[in-house]
């Protein structure tokens, strides 16, 4: 039993870095599509909504049904929640790669303002963010995790810094206000990705170590 239980441990998260590179994946191609105003690209990571959403739900679905069955302890607990947790954050993730691939439909085929500003640097450094969350995940190695907390206040000073010069941009130039209210929102969905790499972050942390600590 024990050794079927561990199989399928080994299984799940394989499934589940599977996932997560999936929902990073429709970030990072739904910020390209926006800086090339290619709406077919767009639209196409706008459809992989709906195997996101299969995907969370099998992946929720195993997980449930491992803890019910097995009734793990310990580091087989803790893998578990913290497999639960990166498969909500990775659904989330997609979730706002689908909305800035929205957006980009309204923003095509009109002047970017500013050179999108800071939002593909932001947009870098997320994903990033993201990968390094995934291997420490997959590899169950904290290493790639370490400051994460100064990479989120950079995330964040810039989430600022674009509202800034957006509201600047818009009083100067009112045409500007449609374009420059989603570069807000995508700078938004931006920082709220990054959120929730942290936030896997943390529980890899706790799944590797058992002890608790808080990125902010």
């Amino acid at each position: 039993m024990a050794d079927k239980f561990h199989d399928e441990i080994i299984n799940l998260r394989g499934d589940v870095v599977h996932m997560a590179r999936f929902g990073r994946d429709m970030l990072n191609d739904s910020m390209t599509a926006l800086q090339l105003q290619d709406l077919e690209m767009a639209m196409e990571v706008k459809s992989r909504k709906t195997t996101l959403q299969e995907q969370h739900d099998s992946l929720e679905d195993r997980i449930f049904t491992m803890i019910a069955l097995y009734q793990p302890v310990a580091r087989d607990l803790r893998t578990l929640v913290c497999s639960l947790m990166i498969v909500q954050a990775s659904e989330r993730i997609g979730r706002y790669g689908k909305d800035i691939a929205n957006a980009t439909r309204h923003l095509a085929d009109t002047e970017s303002t500013g050179n999108f500003i800071s939002i593909p640097h932001m947009s870098e450094l997320v994903v990033g963010m993201i990968d390094d969350a995934i291997i420490a995940y997959e590899h169950e190695d904290l290493t790639n995790i370490e400051g994460m907390s100064k990479r989120d206040d950079v995330v964040d000073s810039l989430r600022t810094s674009i509202f800034r010069e957006c509201l600047t941009y818009m009083m100067e130039d009112p045409r500007t206000i449609t374009r420059c209210t989603h570069y807000v929102m995508i700078s938004r969905f931006l920082e709220r990705s990054g959120d929730h790499a942290c936030k896997m972050a943390e529980k890899i942390h706790y799944m590797v170590t058992g002890e608790r600590i808080e990125i902010k």
